[in-house]
Order: C-alpha cells, then sequence, then structure tokens
C-alpha cells in the first residue's frame, strides 16, 4: 500500500483553501473600505458645514506617507486610490 500523497493533490488542498482565506480577507477588505468612505464623507460635510475645505491637503500627504512607509510605492498608489475613493471619485 502506498503511503505517499500525490503531489498535485496536496497543492491543490493548499491552493484551495488559501484562496478561500484570500476570499475572506478581500470581504473583510472591501468592507473595511466602504466604512472608510463613509466616514470620510462625514468629515468632508462637518468641514464644510464648519466653512472649510473639502479636502484637507496636509492630512492626506499625511495618509500617503504611511502606506509609502509601509508597502513602498505600490502603497502610495493604493493610498491614492482610497483617497480618490473617498472623495466620491469612481
Amino acid at each position: 500500500m502506498d503511503t505517499q500523497t500525490d503531489p498535485r493533490a496536496e497543492a491543490e488542498t493548499v491552493i484551495s483553501g488559501e484562496r478561500a482565506r484570500i476570499d475572506q480577507l478581500d470581504a473583510r477588505i472591501l468592507g473595511l473600505v466602504r466604512e472608510r468612505v463613509e466616514i470620510s464623507a462625514r468629515i468632508q460635510e462637518a468641514r464644510i458645514a464648519s466653512g472649510g475645505r473639502r479636502v484637507h491637503l496636509a492630512r492626506e500627504k499625511e495618509i500617503l506617507d504611511r502606506y509609502r512607509a509601509e508597502l513602498g510605492r505600490p502603497g502610495t498608489e493604493l493610498a491614492m486610490t482610497l483617497l480618490g475613493l473617498c472623495r466620491g471619485q469612481r
């Protein structure tokens, strides 16, 4: 009796399980992005109501710097995308 497992079957099991985890993470990320957009909209409304501008460039620079520090150039691109979504740009 052969007790060795088929490497392809084992790989497929790993791949399938890890893809399921990625799908779960993506669902959480999307939920967090939606939450971030909602919070940003409330901040923008409050800023405008108090006579300020909708966009606070110094704050956006802080966010860009944080993402770049963590993820490099792709982090900057990710932050720009998030900031665009939060400004209502799709």
